[in-house]
């Protein structure tokens, strides 16, 4: 099947993801078909056993450049992958494992977690979450709309 010809729904290459295991939230994400991993910015992580299994508590703040939005987040650890990131340093990131929703499709992806502050995008959408389920257009963004905003008491 070539692109195309595809009935397979279009992607641009920032897009809004919502989270559902972490509650209703959205978070603006750079989708990245370089990139084979997806990953999340994650600030204080800390590792413990609970029943048994590994797992990771961390947070992390979904808005650059804003610390007033703090998510709070615990999940099972996955399993510890060495990955390279985009300056070419090798570093062994926690996984872990969750549903997202691209667009009202449901994805089921593995997020590495590591500090992305620096970086525009707190969340980084690789082709291993969309491969054979998206197409990407990286001339356009936000083809899956913007969630509405809150507005401000006054």
């Amino acid at each position: 099947m070539d692109a195309f010809n595809s009935k397979l729904p279009v992607i641009g290459w920032r897009e809004w993801v919502k989270l559902p295991d972490f509650g209703t939230r959205s978070i603006k994400a750079k989708v990245d078909s370089g990139a084979r991993s997806s990953a999340l910015h994650a600030h204080d992580i800390i590792e413990f056993e609970r029943d048994g299994n590994s797992w990771v508590r961390f947070t992390t703040f979904p808005v650059q450049r804003n610390e007033e939005h703090v998510w709070e987040i615990e999940s099972p650890i996955l399993e510890f992958r060495k990955v390279r990131s985009s300056n070419g340093k090798s570093a062994v990131r926690p996984v872990i494992a969750t549903p997202i929703i691209l667009m009202g499709v449901r994805l089921d992806v593995e997020l590495t977690l590591t500090h992305r502050g620096k970086m525009g995008f707190r969340m980084l959408l690789g082709r291993e979450a969309f491969r054979n389920k998206f197409l990407l257009d990286a001339g356009h963004s936000y083809l899956g709309g913007k969630p509405k905003r809150k507005r401000k008491k006054t």
